[in-house]
């Protein structure tokens, strides 16, 4: 009987966990990358620079860009 709720809908249960979850990484990814300026335009922050904004968010962002893409292509069961 599941068989037959499940060809209605184009994507399954684990589908959507995946996009929930790549969706959330990306997220996480957008908010680590944000900030890092300073208060006072005249004046310049090394904070722009750190390893979480150049190295560490952008892997995490494509990351859950490849869970979203993965729970949309995955063959729902």
């Amino acid at each position: 009987m599941s068989e037959e709720i499940n060809k209605d809908f184009a994507f399954g249960k684990q589908n959507y966990i995946l996009l929930i979850a790549g969706t959330i990484l990306a997220v996480i990814g957008y908010v680590l990358i944000s900030g890092g300026g300073s208060e006072d335009p005249a004046e310049f922050s090394e904070e722009l620079f750190s390893v979480t904004r150049i190295y560490v968010a952008p892997i995490i962002i494509l990351i859950g860009l490849a869970v979203v893409g993965w729970g949309i292509m995955k063959k729902a069961d």
